[in-house]
């Protein structure tokens, strides 16, 4: 009794314990060895300033540690394909779970992947086609039918009479395997041929074929010449064929000379009752464009192809192709090519002298698409001309250099598969439907149609069919709701992947976690309101409370007011960022700190907290600039779900395009206008903008620039000074210094990328990379250099006694003070210091800057630039990881360079970004089919009165209450 006591005891004891996440000593990057109790199975909020140290106690000490420790509990074997993860700098956690990572960054750059297959919604999908899917006759649009044993061998005797056939029974398709034991069982029976992948094998013991690779293996029932002598023989085989390969038989021509003799199915299960046509039985394979068994054979189931578009390879048809008319081919020169071009114009009489213009059509088709056995006069021979299209095409596949393939690529536009006409599938497989939709009508459709359309499908289908997809039809509809529910009904099922900004990429993972119903998770989500309208955020908030509410720990790292204000519990890290940052300022329960701040200790210091409770506004002045009088405007944009837009943008002011998410935002200002300004300042632009009818007023501006927030290098040896040029003016510098001269040292002895002065153990780098076989690979510092990067001759050369590796290893805030004498650096390194960016050093490398971090290093480099006062710049959320204290800072630095007589452009959904602008373009009324028009246009004061406008309605109390006195 005492035992079973104890045990109770210490069961008690255990659950207690894990009613919280206790972390001790965490010291991953910034973080100051902080010791934090974070509560499970809630919903938890981490924010702070940018760099205060968030994301490395979410993700690189909570996720790390927890994804680790769940690879651990692997086998070594799994463990090889996973890899294993680095423990983080920390003494203790407890309590910790199982964690899933749902970051802002875009789940594929594959063009096969979907929404529908990211979800797995396609698949479901596949599989309801499969079994109660009816299959349509390609060419005759009938439902196809059985087939008798006795129509098969008519048609057989009709079709090869007085022809050697070999007769088949397929047994395995599109399957992996070694198959050793249905070889064995073959033989046993008697057989002794097999065909595996259209090879024919002898059977013998111990055949086997790789286990991994997709096999195609059919039985050699008989071979025989068919006439009438052999029907009986026929009848025979045919009906051991059909009872081997459950109703299938094929049928292969041993007529060698016929290149058309191609193998026949025939079924007692699926054949058109008019043509005669069989089908093999529907199959989830049959519908998949990554697998050769469904996807069209044109596009190879990408549903479009890059090819050249004629506007673009010749943009101007007014100057000859000797002239360079051809942008790839330039002018002429002595190039093998060239004199083949001449001698194959020269023998059809073309002149390249004259205008394009004026060249016939037929002319130009020769030029272009080639000929086929022409006759080659000065080489005496006959010889193949494909056209210079062809030629280019082929040069794009194996190219010189990669500038050559830019400038190639920049003439091809991508076209949809004429086969498939976009749908990715083979026609047979579209000719599978249920009450008449195929596959790719439900696919093409928006989240919300397609749950009305699968309602009604699901009514009208038969007792039979209900019976068996009641499952599957449950599956598919909760998946939707759940993508309904986080904001994305405006979608489709097979909408690229890559075409999703990241916080609709975020919102797809999270809709298929919510799909997953799993228990006892630790999910951490970084900002996952990002590019979410304040009306669909409530919606975000309830699908993460859902999670929670099944048993789940939800921790956000989040800079969104309301998201915030909803949390269970809330870690405020600060009290700056970078060095300064790394501490824990405050905790608790969000309203706890709204209604008693005085309580906590700790609000004094945290900015969050007083931004929440209305103590730290950012304040905007509502005397609005009107702009310079001229204006940009784009008339009739038509791409995507844009509605014959006209935009008109007032240029010298501070312009923020909003809307709901998928109301065609994006559309039309990176897709639309950004590509034609690109086009107008940079012939060698790849941008093809969608379709518009005219842009007027481009001449009003010098150029534009696009922030967005790509990194600014993806390796360890980009930084934010390579990135910004202050690191050639740091070694221009150090290459003037006394010493330097003295040894002849020049600007390049300092660049740690070239020979010279680099340390050539590490090559530059500071770092070796050792390989551990099952074990993770570890990064040591090098020896040799001691993580300097450079040799020693090289850092002997010293300002103010600080080598230049010192220098690299000097923060913004520090580099600002250590060369203020020095004018040139001084004016490019405070830009940084001003955009917030004072706590990163000059050398921190750049895949280790978060997405709003290497925006404002762009924004820093084009601030430091000589300004004309005719730039357009846009930006596309660049309130992406910015904390309340961030976001007015942005807001000032936008605001000096609106001051100077420049456009800012901004898309966003932040209200703070909101109402400080000029002037407000809102776009709806709503996302997908039900959005793609300009609702509303004018200031903040003029937008809150559109009763059209969402925008409007959450603007209006904002408005009141930060007005500047």
């Amino acid at each position: 009794m005492q035992d079973s006591a104890y045990k109770i005891n210490n069961l008690s004891e255990i659950d207690t314990e894990l009613t919280e996440i206790k972390i001790t000593g965490a010291r991953e990057h910034n973080l100051k060895n902080i010791n934090v109790n974070i509560p499970r199975d809630n919903f938890v909020v981490i924010s702070g300033l940018s760099g205060s140290g968030k994301s490395s106690l979410a993700f690189d000490t909570l996720f790390a540690e927890g994804q680790r420790r769940y690879v651990e509990c692997l086998s070594p074997y799994a463990k090889q394909f996973l890899g294993m993860m680095k423990k983080p700098d920390i003494d203790t956690i407890e309590g910790l779970s199982p964690a899933i990572s749902i970051e802002q960054k875009s789940i594929s750059h594959n063009p096969r992947s979907t929404v529908g297959t990211t979800t797995e919604i396609y698949d479901y999908i596949r599989l309801l086609f499969a079994k109660i899917g009816t299959q349509y006759c390609v060419d005759c649009d009938l439902p196809v039918v059985k087939r008798t044993l006795d129509q098969i061998i008519s048609e057989i005797k009709s079709k090869y009479y007085d022809e050697e056939i070999v007769i088949l029974a397929p047994l395995v398709k599109g399957r992996k395997g070694h198959y050793r034991e249905l070889f064995e069982t073959l033989m046993r029976q008697g057989f002794t041929r097999v065909r595996i992948d259209k090879r024919f094998t002898q059977l013998e013991s111990d055949l086997k074929i790789d286990r991994y690779a997709i096999h195609d293996i059919e039985l050699v029932i008989d071979k025989i010449l068919v006439n009438d002598k052999s029907e009986n023989r026929l009848y025979q085989s045919i009906e051991l064929a059909l009872d081997k390969a459950e109703g299938n038989v094929m049928i292969s021509s041993t007529n060698t000379k016929d290149k058309n003799a191609l193998t026949e199915l025939y079924s007692i299960n699926y054949s058109c009752p008019s043509c005669g046509i069989s089908y093999e039985m529907p199959a989830p394979n049959n519908f998949s464009f990554n697998s050769p068994y469904g996807m069209c054979p044109q596009c190879q189931g990408l549903g479009s192809y890059l090819d050249f578009d004629i506007n673009l390879l010749i943009p101007d048809n007014s100057i000859s192709i000797y002239d360079g008319a051809i942008i790839p081919l330039g002018k002429v020169s002595t190039a093998w090519y060239w004199n083949l071009i001449k001698s194959f114009a020269q023998n059809h009489n073309i002149n390249l002298k004259t205008p394009i213009l004026k060249l016939s059509k037929e002319e130009l088709d020769l030029l272009l698409y080639g000929q086929e056995n022409y006759h080659n006069y000065d080489r005496n021979d006959s010889s193949e001309f494909y056209g210079i299209i062809d030629f280019l095409r082929r040069l794009s596949e194996i190219p010189t250099n990669k500038s050559q393939k830019q400038l190639i690529e920049s003439c091809m536009k991508e076209q949809i598969c004429s086969e498939c006409e976009g749908s990715r599938l083979k026609k047979e497989s579209l000719a599978i439907k249920i009450q008449n939709y195929n596959i790719n009508d439900i696919c093409t459709i928006d989240i919300l149609d397609l749950l009305d359309l699968l309602k009604k499908i699901e009514k009208k289908i038969s007792a039979r069919q209900k019976q068996i997809s009641n499952l599957i039809f449950k599956e598919i509809n909760t998946r939707l709701d759940f993508l309904k529910d986080v904001g994305l009904s405006y979608i489709s099922l097979n909408r690229s992947v890559r075409t999703l900004s990241g916080g609709e990429s975020q919102r797809i993972r999270l809709a298929s976690q919510i799909g997953s119903q799993l228990v006892g998770i630790m999910y951490v989500l970084d900002e996952p309101s990002i590019g979410l309208h304040q009306h669909d955020n409530n919606k975000l908030i309830s699908s993460l409370k859902k999670l929670r509410d099944i048993g789940n720990t939800i921790i956000v790292v989040e800079h969104d007011k309301a998201m915030i204000e909803l949390a269970d519990y809330l870690i405020d890290i600060g009290p700056g960022a970078g060095i300064h940052g790394g501490e824990i300022i405050l905790t608790g329960n969000p309203q706890d700190i709204i209604n008693n701040k005085k309580k906590f200790f700790g609000y004094s210091k945290s900015l969050t907290a007083q931004y929440l409770t209305g103590d730290k506004i950012i304040e905007y002045s509502n005397n609005r600039r009107i702009g310079n009088g001229k204006t940009i405007e784009v008339i009739g944009a038509k791409g995507n779900n844009l509605k014959n837009v006209n935009l008109k943008l007032p240029l010298g002011t501070f312009i923020c395009v909003t809307g709901m998410s998928g109301s065609g935002k994006s559309s039309l200002i990176n897709d639309t206008l950004f590509p034609i300004l690109s086009n107008h300042f940079n012939k060698n632009s790849i941008y093809s903008p969608l379709e518009y009818k005219k842009a007027i007023g481009i001449e009003n501006i010098d150029k534009v620039i696009e922030i967005d927030q790509q990194p600014i290098g993806r390796t360890p040896r980009s930084n934010p000074a390579t990135y910004t040029g202050i690191f050639t003016l740091i070694r221009d510098f150090y290459a003037l210094l006394p010493e330097s001269k003295i040894r002849a040292y020049k600007s390049g002895r300092f660049s740690f990328n070239v020979q010279g002065g680099r340390c050539e153990e590490c090559q530059g780098a500071g770092i070796k990379k050792i390989e551990m076989n099952f074990l993770p690979d570890v990064y040591v510092t090098c020896d040799i250099c001691n993580g300097k990067r450079y040799n020693n001759e090289t850092l002997t050369v010293l300002y103010k006694n600080k080598s230049i590796a010192d220098v690299l290893d000097m923060t913004v805030e520090e580099a600002n003070e250590f060369f203020k004498d020095i004018p040139k650096l001084k004016k490019k390194i405070s830009t940084l210091y001003e955009v917030g960016l004072g706590y990163i050093k000059l050398g921190q490398q750049a895949p280790t800057l978060s997405g709003g971090e290497a925006q404002r290093v762009k924004l820093a480099t084009e601030l430091s630039k000589i300004s004309t006062g005719k730039t357009l710049y846009l930006l596309d959320e660049p309130t992406t990881g910015l904390h309340f204290e961030d976001v007015n800072l942005l807001l000032q630095l936008l605001d000096k360079l609106v001051e100077k007589g420049n456009t800012v452009l901004v898309i966003e959904h932040n209200l703070d970004v909101i109402k400080y602008a000029d002037y407000i373009i809102d776009m709806g009324p709503e996302g997908g089919k039900f959005g793609g028009e300009i609702i509303a246009e004018g200031s903040p004061e003029e937008i809150i009165k559109s009763k059209k406008s969402l925008t409007g309605k959450y603007l209006k109390p904002e408005l009141k209450s930060s007005l500047k006195k």
